[in-house]
């Protein structure tokens, strides 16, 4: 097979290119990312303001890292919004290459969306008027730049960005210091502390950095906690386990699940979130439960060090998610590799690549559509996520069988393994304009996998 991303690497920043990294695993404490503070709280709104800015960090022990970030941290400043009440997030880019942020998970009118070809240049800021209309749920932000996405979000352009929903209160989920969200990336690093960006070799990133630390380590008390887990790895899934204690899933990419679900496993692709509950309650002080990959191993251990009072809950309900209306339109999406062109191939969606000046789907407001989403390549290594903005689906089923237990709830982003089909539900009801649809792979949307569509009157 020939490789999809070969003659599309480039490595900024005059990175050398030296023998990849062994990190020693469980040497560094896992931080939590800081909470963003408003610059201030209006009388129906809160304000934001975030530098995007080069920065030196340790994400390996001993060495130092140039890289790309919104406030100067590996995960950008946590962004705590709430339902109901709009936020304005205003970003101002001290880099020396053009930028912008796409909310990823967010309903947000088309000029708020972080469009491929809207940017922020070097110097410049831009305001984006999140209103919060949704249900609480975990999503996050990142660079969005048409051709340039994915570089600049494998050098550090993402953050996460939580909606906590009122409404959920009753509930007594984890919440405060026991509510911590854990972003997960594949990296290379080199021998220098340099990145090293080269899509055709994605596969042998295989340092895992959890909130911007190499194989961490976490402190935690016997008691529950709710881990909100981000696959922000450019390309790749991942298929994590704990190897003691339960993983009981209660959300993901749009919120919470009807009720909480145990999952001995879960996989999830680029761009998917998954919200679980961990009680450590019933281990004895000093001992650890390691979170791994079926492929990559371990990737983060709890140490249970000190005890601490635990009146939350894993309840029986969460919450109701009623079946969306009957749907008027069916169309089919489907994701490949042209090879026929050589070296790089043509990345398609319906046999096109990305034009921001084609209209690919017209779509009414207040409709709901049934999309099949193909994965047309058959090569065991070609696997895409798909990814809609503006609103969320329902999964109704894989190649024809059911759905699995990685599917539920609501969603806006879904792994489609090669030569399978999704087929999934949504309804547009929220705003009128133009919005991308893609393969959440950032090296297959760069090249040109994406289409958009328009929403109309």
């Amino acid at each position: 097979m020939q490789d999809p991303h070969a003659d599309h690497a480039r490595s900024g920043g005059g990175a050398v290119q030296g023998q990849a990294l062994n990190v020693t695993p469980f040497q560094t404490l896992m931080p939590v990312p800081p909470v963003a503070v408003p610059i201030r709280r209006g009388g129906s709104y809160d304000e934001y303001e975030i530098n995007v800015q080069p920065a030196r960090l340790e994400l390996v022990p001993g060495l130092m890292t140039d890289a790309l970030t919104y406030g100067g941290g590996w995960v950008g400043p946590v962004i705590r919004a709430r339902t109901g009440r709009p936020a304005k997030v205003t970003f101002r880019n001290t880099l020396d290459v053009h930028t912008n942020v796409h909310l990823h998970g967010g309903h947000v009118q088309a000029v708020d969306d972080g469009y491929p070809m809207d940017m922020i240049m070097p110097g410049d800021s831009r305001t984006y008027n999140y209103p919060n209309s949704q249900c609480g749920a975990t999503l996050w932000y990142h660079d969005h730049v048409h051709h340039d996405e994915s570089e600049h979000t494998y050098r550090g352009l993402h953050g996460i960005y939580i909606i906590d929903d009122p409404a959920e209160a009753s509930l007594r989920l984890p919440t405060g210091a026991y509510d911590i969200p854990i972003m997960l990336t594949d990296v290379k690093i080199d021998s220098a502390g340099a990145l090293i960006y080269e899509p055709p070799k994605a596969i042998e990133r295989d340092i895992v950095l959890v909130n911007g630390k190499a194989t961490p380590f976490l402190p935690v008390a016997a008691r529950k906690y709710r881990f909100r887990l981000l696959n922000a790895t450019n390309e790749g899934t991942y298929k994590l386990s704990l190897d003691k204690a339960t993983m009981w899933q209660v959300g993901t990419d749009g919120g919470l699940l009807p009720a909480p679900v145990a999952r001995p496993e879960i996989t999830f692709g680029s761009g998917e979130r998954v919200d679980v509950v961990v009680d450590f309650t019933k281990l004895p002080k000093g001992s650890s439960v390691v979170l791994s990959d079926a492929v990559k191993g371990p990737i983060l251990r709890f140490d249970v060090n000190f005890t601490a009072k635990d009146t939350s809950e894993v309840p029986r309900k969460l919450r109701d998610l009623p079946a969306l209306p009957a749907a008027t339109v069916e169309r089919d999406v489907r994701l490949s590799f042209d090879f026929s062109s050589g070296i790089p191939p043509l990345a398609l969606v319906n046999g096109k690549q990305f034009d921001p000046d084609r209209v690919d789907f017209t779509i009414k407001r207040g409709t709901t559509e049934i999309w099949t989403v193909h994965n047309d390549d058959t090569e065991p290594s070609i696997l895409h996520t798909f990814h809609l903005h503006m609103t969320h689906f329902r999964v109704l089923s894989r190649s024809g069988a059911p759905m699995t237990a990685d599917d539920a709830g609501l969603k806006d982003t879904v792994l489609v393994p090669p030569g399978s089909s999704v087929r999934l539900q949504a309804t547009f009801a929220d705003y009128l304009g133009r919005y991308p649809y893609h393969c959440h792979f950032l090296e297959h949307s760069s090249i040109g996998m994406m289409a958009q569509m328009e929403v109309v009157p």
